[in-house]
């Protein structure tokens, strides 16, 4: 049976957290929609101690970005695009319209149709995330959306060069210097400056996470994608301390409120890695960030075999799950709730957040039990349409007149009857 080694944060403290952000969050997407553009300056000037003149970028002001950067910076975040770009249209190759006759004189289809404008958002207070600007951006341009806008904060007072850079050549049509629940409210709601969109994406912390949600119904979105969550499922055939320690500690610099989670059927292995983290955590340079997620949401678990593994898994449904066990495939083939594989100690989240070409805007918060992570298809509405000959409506038309009368829709019966009337007479039946 499995048992925890090391528990997280209790459940009364997370929900009295989670009750806190959604007030937050209310009252500021409250004050957007009321002030707009006056509401986002003050939050943008309280939260991030930024006023620009404009929160959009320049084309000049985009430009000197990129020229600011070394040439080296500029050939990596092009390899990165690349990979990004790749899979992308791979999954979009995937997708295809379709039309076919199922009955004689009946037509069906559907078209792939992609949503008209999208606002993306790219996290940069404490770490300038210049990846989410590929995955969100080229991912959205790769589906065909005519406008896509983009938003990230000021990184050290000012716009991060290398996301803006990272924005402009992923093919942003409009970017945007301002963070927080101010941007996605902004994108989402329209101001006096910002024309809204039809969909909102991108990771966040909670607060984002939280807009996000507050916000879907009238405006769509990719995903509840919150804080990084991680799931270390190893070994000590498959896996070693040291690495264990490395893969869990490497996604909770993300925040202090990072889940990173150990799960394991060896507690011997577990205890190792225990002490291992603790030893990592003197010299790790972000360990004042990583130390306080780990002691407050940090876990481990020993199970007593595979199948128990998979089971606790399933029901943690991480966001990111790494697999480093002897037999990395079981759990391929066993697992149903996560938002994304790496398989084997050869891989890591990291290729996965920065460079590898799946994308990193993934499920959190269990969600990965309903949705996977964003891609092409998140784009992309898939809308039926219907073709019918006069014989087939007629044909068609008293099934539906019978039905409905099941129903006691009049108005519906009325619909199929006109039409069975009118062909009836004009075959002559």
């Amino acid at each position: 049976m499995a048992h925890y080694l090391k528990p997280g944060i209790s459940v009364e403290i997370a929900a009295a957290n989670s009750r806190e952000v959604q007030q937050t969050v209310e009252n500021i997407l409250a004050d957007i929609g009321q002030r707009g553009d006056a509401a986002v300056r003050e939050l943008s000037e309280k939260f991030d101690k930024w006023s620009p003149a404009s929160f959009r970028l320049s084309e000049e002001e985009i430009q000197a970005c990129v020229d600011s950067l070394p040439e080296d910076v500029i050939k990596d975040i092009e390899f990165a695009q690349t990979q990004v770009r790749r899979f992308a249209e791979i999954q979009k190759a995937s997708l295809r319209d379709v039309e076919e006759e199922t009955l004689p004189g009946v037509t069906l289809g559907h078209k792939n149709i992609p949503v008209n404008s999208v606002g993306c958002y790219v996290p940069g207070g404490k770490y300038p995330l210049v990846a989410s600007a590929h995955m969100s951006v080229l991912t959205a341009k790769v589906a065909g959306v005519k406008r896509v806008i983009a938003c990230a904060p000021p990184f050290n007072g000012k716009p991060s060069p290398a996301i803006v850079a990272a924005m402009h050549m992923a093919g942003a049509d409009e970017i945007y210097c301002f963070g927080g629940v101010q941007a996605v409210g902004a994108m989402a709601l329209g101001t006096e400056s910002i024309a809204p969109v039809d969909m909102i994406v991108g990771p966040g912390n909670a607060f984002v996470a939280e807009a996000k949600r507050q916000l879907f119904g009238r405006v769509g979105i990719d995903l509840f994608a919150g804080p990084t969550e991680t799931l270390v499922i190893a070994d000590d055939e498959g896996c070693d301390p040291e690495l264990a320690a490395a893969d869990l500690l490497g996604q909770a610099e993300h925040g202090y409120n990072s889940p990173a989670v150990l799960l394991t059927n060896s507690e011997e292995f577990a205890k190792q890695t225990l002490v291992e983290i603790e030893r990592q955590l003197t010299i790790l340079p972000t360990a004042d960030v990583a130390s306080k997620a780990w002691a407050d949401y940090g876990q481990i678990i020993v199970c007593d075999s595979y199948e128990e593994m998979v089971q606790v898994a399933d029901d943690i449904a991480s966001e990111h799950v790494q697999v480093m066990t002897r037999d990395p495939e079981y759990f391929l083939q066993n697992m149903t709730n996560y938002g994304a594989l790496f398989l084997g100690r050869e891989t890591n989240v990291s290729y996965g957040d920065k460079v590898i070409g799946t994308n990193h805007t993934l499920p959190t918060m269990k969600a990965a039990r309903y949705t996977g992570g964003l891609w092409v298809g998140k784009f992309i509405k898939t809308c039926t349409y219907q073709r019918v000959t006069p014989e087939a409506s007629l044909m068609v038309g008293e099934y539906c007149s019978r039905l409905c009368a099941l129903e006691g829709f009049a108005g519906h019966k009325e619909q199929a009857d006109i039409r069975v009337r009118r062909y009836k007479e004009q075959f002559g039946k």
